[in-house]
């Protein structure tokens, strides 16, 4: 049984996910640098433009986990699972993560930060507008 309420369960995660999609975001702009495309800058610009937003919202986790007293720290890694041990308020928690599951959850906020975030925008705009 966890201590560690669901939102910062959430905040704890988001401090897992995030990293790991800068890394996907980094590798990519090497490969689109490096790439013979007739217009580089507009797919520059848009990776670039996505790795401020998630590392503003970093940012926020962390300002947030430092006020908690969270930290989180990667243990272990073998071919199925990654461990990760939550410090929470003075008490320590263990919890594997599958890694199909990362990798399916940081496609998951690739696409919601490459383009989703504006859909939502969009519609919550056009309904105030309307």
């Amino acid at each position: 049984m966890t201590r560690i309420p669901e939102d910062d369960r959430d905040i704890f995660e988001q401090a897992i996910y995030l990293p790991m999609v800068l890394t996907v975001l980094n590798r990519d702009l090497a490969i689109i640098e490096k790439s013979p495309f007739k217009l580089k800058k507009p797919y520059l610009e848009l990776i670039e433009e996505t790795m401020k937003a998630i590392q503003k919202d970093l940012a926020a986790v962390k300002r947030h986990m430092k006020q908690q007293q969270m930290k989180v720290e990667r243990m272990t890694t073998d071919d199925t699972f990654t461990m990760y041990l939550f410090l929470y308020k003075g008490y320590e928690e263990h919890h594997n993560y599958f890694n199909p599951r990362l990798r399916n959850k940081s496609e998951e906020l690739l696409r919601y930060y490459l383009y989703q975030r504006f859909i939502k925008d969009s519609t919550v705009q056009a309904s105030q507008n309307g």
